[in-house]
């Protein structure tokens, strides 16, 4: 049995972009049959909502392709993440640079940002949270299609 990929996903407050990612992923795999071969979760960089669902524009936005992330729990990025987690992926270059301050001196996560996925190096999900559906809309489109990618950047290296 091989040791499962972990992957988790990183915004502010855990409760918009950092699910949408999680749900998006998790879709992927399961459509290719390797939810054996993950764990997937999430995180923000602020503990502001621990212990919340999602916001319920993500919500309603992820059932309306067909994905249920309403049972996911928003958590504050732990310095233990950084020992169970092989890969870290930000939503945002503010994010990034908190969790590159919080990383232990010596970590093997691979850590990197959600769009540079699709070669927009430096590039923001951008926060829906005060905005309407249409942003929850735009953010579902651009991490469904990064997290796409990711997947099959991991499965090349992890053969």
């Amino acid at each position: 049995m091989t040791t499962p990929v972990h992957v988790l996903f990183v915004c502010l407050g855990n409760i918009c972009r950092s699910p949408l990612a999680e749900g998006a992923f998790r879709e992927h795999v399961r459509k290719g049959n390797l939810s054996d071969r993950f764990v997937i979760d999430s995180a923000g960089t602020g503990g502001y909502h621990a212990g919340e669902p999602p916001d319920p524009r993500s919500i309603t936005t992820a059932e309306s392709m067909g994905i249920d992330i309403g049972r996911q729990r928003s958590r504050k990025l732990e310095p233990k993440d950084f020992e169970q987690f092989d890969y870290i992926v930000a939503m945002d270059r503010s994010n990034l640079r908190d969790i590159n301050a919080r990383k232990p001196f010596q970590t093997d996560s691979d850590i990197s940002l959600m769009l540079d996925e699709l070669g927009t190096h430096g590039q923001d999900v951008p926060d829906p949270y005060y905005g309407g559906s249409d942003g929850f809309n735009h953010v579902w489109n651009l991490v469904d299609e990064a997290t796409r990618v990711l997947l099959e950047r991991v499965l090349k290296e992890s053969n």
